[in-house]
């Protein structure tokens, strides 16, 4: 099995892997266009976090799982990205994306994408507006702000560069600590 990162996953998958990949998914792009009121923000704060919508490309990570542990793994990864069943902000998908680093080998990966009817979907925010967001909300998981720096950071390890992340991050306020 296959699994398709595009933000935390990279740098934090929280399963065993058997391969790293860079990979290339079409027909979808990373976004934050999602309200988080618990993992990047709280319902009086919210924050956003990433979701793959529809359009475009996206550059982030394929990792293989071995066979015998792909039913935990899809488990692991439901409990994540659907934790508590009340609001389903992602559809478990599978998609093909191309491997980067393996001329011509496409491979059928699971990732989530972002439900479009979801009440914490929010498209088309302007950057200066996610920006402002990114730099209020924190919640269990940390800072919006690191997971925006994070996710630009460990795609720079990879080689590769999110224009449209990395505007919203040069409109960060700088920090006072």
């Amino acid at each position: 099995m296959w699994v398709f990162a595009y933000g935390s996953l990279i740098w934090r998958p929280g399963f065993a892997h058997a391969g790293r990949h860079r990979a290339l998914l079409r027909g979808w792009h990373r976004s934050f266009c999602l309200w988080s009121h618990h993992y990047r923000g709280t319902p009086d704060v919210p924050g956003l976090v990433l979701g793959l919508d529809r359009g475009g490309a996206c550059h982030g990570v394929a990792f293989r799982v071995p066979g015998d542990h792909a039913a935990s793994v899809l488990h692991y990864l439901d409990e994540r990205e659907l934790p508590d069943g009340t609001e389903v902000v992602y559809h478990r998908r599978l998609v093909s994306v191309r491997l980067l680093d393996r001329p011509g080998q496409v491979v059928p990966a699971v990732t989530y994408v972002v439900n479009r009817a979801s009440r914490h979907y929010v498209p088309r925010l302007p950057q200066e507006r996610i920006a402002a967001v990114i730099a209020r909300g924190v919640g269990q998981t940390g800072a919006n702000r690191d997971y925006l720096l994070n996710t630009i950071s460990h795609l720079g390890e990879l080689g590769v560069r999110d224009a449209r992340l990395e505007r919203i991050a040069t409109l960060l306020p700088a920090t006072t600590e």
